[in-house]
């Protein structure tokens, strides 16, 4: 029954809509899913189109969304109190690993929609957790201050959030992968959970099965129906919107 619910768009208010960066907005929505981090929802303009997000909450349901073509700089246009239609959640999300010490969550681009939640998800269970957030260059980061604020308020885990941009114009110069590899090395890193590019998690991937550390990875696809039938979101052999969005690698 929850399946077929899931499946169908749904009407949900507007609640507050947050500029994130010049190109990048947050919306809350008037509805409730049950979900988990790393999971995403079909968001809907009738008569127009239907496009996939991350999650970045669930209760109220919270989306990020970025502006790169008709659909979502009409969605962009929405202000509080009008209307979206969202279905689902969908796909597979992150399983936290219950005996891990040391996570780190690394997102590139607005790859890191989903890792907010999952952050606020292992504090108070995981001892340290450390965020590698990269883009390429600061005006296209994204929620490092909400990043810092969840971080302000632990006192049962201890929360690092690290910065990397291309041009060096915010935190270390470089991409994600470079401040990574010295973390694992000497930080006791035991769990990597990430969301970005595919050359970014192509590297994580490569990197893990390297240092023996397991990998959680969400790859990005353009997702057409959400349920498995039309093939468009397709990688090595997986259908992520049935399947991913997040595939495991290593034990």
């Amino acid at each position: 029954m929850h399946d077929r619910i899931a499946r169908l768009p749904r009407a949900a208010r507007i609640l507050s809509v947050e500029t994130d960066n010049y190109r990048t907005k947050t919306f809350a929505l008037d509805a409730g899913l049950d979900g988990y981090p790393g999971q995403f929802a079909m968001v809907w303009l009738p008569g127009f189109d239907e496009k996939p997000f991350s999650l970045v909450g669930v209760d109220p349901v919270r989306v990020m969304i970025t502006a790169v073509g008709p659909c979502t700089e009409l969605i962009h246009g929405k202000r509080a109190g009008e209307q979206l239609w969202v279905r689902g959640p969908f796909g597979h999300g992150f399983s936290p690993a219950e005996q891990s010490q040391h996570a780190l969550l690394a997102g590139g681009g607005y790859g890191v929609a989903p890792l907010l939640w999952l952050a606020q998800s292992l504090c108070g269970i995981v001892p340290r957790v450390t965020v590698v957030i990269g883009a390429r260059n600061a005006e296209d980061l994204l929620y490092v201050e909400r990043f810092r604020r969840l971080a302000e308020v632990q006192t049962d885990t201890r929360l690092d959030v690290l910065v990397t941009t291309d041009d060096g114009s915010a935190g270390v110069c470089g991409v994600v992968t470079d401040v990574v590899r010295p973390e694992i090395k000497d930080s006791g890193v035991d769990a990597i959970y990430a969301c970005g590019p595919h050359p970014m998690l192509a590297a994580l991937r490569a990197l893990g099965q390297a240092t023996g550390v397991p990998c959680q990875l969400s790859w990005e696809a353009y997702m057409r129906c959400g349920m498995g039938l039309c093939g468009a979101c397709e990688v090595e052999g997986a259908l992520l919107c049935m399947d991913g969005p997040v595939l495991h690698y290593g034990s």
